[in-house]
């Protein structure tokens, strides 16, 4: 059998996953290019614990994070392991510290989850589906890249994981014991990111299949009171009431100003509501104006997330089980992959409707695409094999596709290989532009040089804005005053281009003024003239064959390798 020594093949697999995941990962040299983290690490840094009980009841509380864009777990718990990994290397207490032990705790949780998904395969269907699973995860470029971040998606996507493969055991044998850490899984879910609730689906589901059982199973289906049903009913509310309790308690102990500080919290889980409904909130979510739900989200996870051999093979798999599941399987039979798949399909669904479409935000149903794609291809190897009846040939086959599966993740690693653009860009315009110089650069946007900007005039363009004649007379004052244009990356460029016909935006969000001024710079036409230009793309080994990934969702590029342009005035 392909897989006899599966443990060594997991020991492998788990060893290969974290060292892709730290692979270069001071990727931006203390540079905090990744505003999330950026935020979690600025947010951290100052906590301490208040002087007294009332002083910690206070919304001015020292350890009151103000900030609720996502769940405080992850800011606390960085905060937690910067102060004792402080006391052996105090630089690990600092800002740029912290950044790093960020990064590696993330690694460290997406690693993981690569060992819950095994678990979770071995659980639903064989250790051999464990172990195509965790591969599978394992390369999928998404949660490698997103490894590379101290931002909270891998912390979330470990946690709905263990959940899950938590609520198969507890399915399998209900005890107290799993309901407890059912209840604690699922806090400490929400307690990362509010969207972890979707896990209420599956988790009404365990106990909900239960129920169906004993009407479906017992004689005495017309009353629920036939002979020992109020026993198992009571039983499975109370495990019911466990998970609820220890949830909440969880949630409290790592979110204590939810309750403390409503006001705000509430405030700020409103504005990150507002954004999933309406693309035009932010300058860095306009790209996702006129998107078409789930298909945007199935296509970035086809070209980019998975890349296409792993991805064919994901949507084919969660597309059959599914079928199997439900028509071909007696009921009974098949309520171990009803809890996983109606996470699945719940979380897409919900998730792949809002206005936005960040790449992350679909991280947590990777383990699940990883699931059924290790068993479809399973499946499909063993009855290659029994038809063809080549061990040899099969084994062979195997091993070939194996490697073209780690091409794309191999191609994605080589951006780490290579210094960051915007430090390249940084570097050539403190050596090329003289001091003195005036540099236009884009607002909602890191600003470029990255260090030396105090030795040069810098002006920001507020392209964002609405088309009005005050504001291209501002910037058209400005770009006379210009000598270097900066644009630090597609953020602005490419929306702002698309969003042009007035009749179907409103009033203020329609930008033909603004694309017809990049649409000039490009052509050479207001009198600027590129003249440099950095780039670091996803490259083919051994044929060095690079991949432009510019029409990618904007989050796959703008944080570790975006394209950069800088513009200088002719002076003839």
């Amino acid at each position: 059998m392909i897989f006899k020594r599966y443990k060594l093949l997991l020991l492998l697999i788990i060893i290969l996953g974290f060292i892709a995941r730290v692979f270069g990962f001071n990727w931006d040299s203390f540079s905090h290019l990744h505003p999330d983290e950026r935020a979690i690490t600025l947010f951290a840094l100052p906590l301490h614990f208040p002087n007294s009980i009332s002083e910690f009841l206070s919304p001015a509380s020292p350890l009151n994070t103000h900030f609720f864009a996502y769940g405080n777990f992850p800011v606390y718990f960085l905060k937690i392991i910067s102060i004792i990994c402080g006391n052996f290397n105090p630089f690990l207490a600092t800002y740029d510290g912290m950044n790093l032990l960020g990064r590696i705790t993330s690694a460290l949780f997406d690693t993981g989850t690569i060992i819950v998904v095994f678990f979770t395969g071995r659980k639903l269907f064989n250790e051999y589906v464990g172990i195509l699973a965790a591969f599978f995860y394992c390369v999928s470029v998404m949660a490698i890249q997103t490894s590379h971040f101290y931002a909270v998606d891998t912390l979330l996507t470990f946690f709905v994981s263990l959940t899950l493969f938590l609520l198969l055991l507890f399915y399998t044998h209900p005890t107290k014991k799993k309901a407890i850490f059912i209840g604690i899984s699922f806090g400490m879910s929400v307690a990362t990111k509010n969207s972890a609730l979707a896990l209420l689906a599956p988790i009404f589901t365990t106990i909900g299949i239960d129920f169906f059982l004993i009407f479906l199973k017992s004689p005495h289906r017309i009353s629920i009171w036939g002979p020992h049903v109020p026993k198992v009913v009571k039983t499975l509310l109370t495990d019911g009431i466990i998970i609820g309790v220890f949830a909440v308690c969880v949630f409290l102990f790592w979110e204590p100003y939810f309750l403390i500080d409503n006001a705000n919290f509430w405030s700020q889980t409103q504005q990150q509501a507002q954004m999933t409904h309406d693309a035009f909130t932010f300058p860095y979510t306009l790209q996702y104006v006129g998107i078409i739900p789930y298909w945007y989200e199935l296509k970035n996870i086809f070209l980019w997330g998975q890349g296409p051999m792993i991805a064919i093979i994901s949507f084919m798999g969660i597309i059959y089980g599914t079928w199997i599941s439900i028509f071909k399987k007696k009921f009974d039979k098949w309520a171990t992959e009803l809890i996983i798949l109606i996470f699945f399909w719940s979380y897409f669904f919900v998730v792949g409707h809002f206005a936005i479409g960040f790449m992350r935000y679909m991280l947590p149903v990777y383990p699940i695409l990883c699931l059924f794609g290790g068993l479809l291809f399973w499946e499909s190897m063993i009855t290659l094999y029994v038809h063809i009846k080549n061990k040899f040939f099969v084994f062979t086959l195997f091993v070939a596709v194996f490697i073209m599966f780690l091409i794309w993740p191999i191609a994605f690693l080589q951006i780490y290989t290579k210094p960051n653009t915007r430090i390249s860009a940084s570097k050539w315009i403190n050596t090329v532009i003289p001091a003195g110089a005036t540099l236009s650069i884009e607002h909602w946007d890191d600003s470029l040089p990255l260090y030396g900007q105090d030795k040069y005039n810098m002006q920001t363009l507020t392209l964002y804005d609405p088309d009005t004649p005050e504001k291209w007379q501002t910037i058209n004052q400005q770009l006379a005053k210009t000598d270097y244009i900066i644009i630090a990356s597609n953020r602005l460029y490419v929306p702002l281009q698309k969003l042009t016909d007035c009749k179907k935006l409103p009033p203020d969000r329609c930008y033909t003024q603004t694309a017809n001024y990049y649409k000039k710079l490009f052509a050479g036409e207001l009198n600027f003239n590129l003249v440099a230009e950095f780039a670091v793309y996803p490259t083919i080994p051994f044929f060095n064959i690079p991949i432009d990934d510019q029409s990618a969702d904007e989050s796959f590029t703008v944080y570790d390798h975006p394209k950069i342009m800088i513009f200088q005035k002719n002076t003839y």
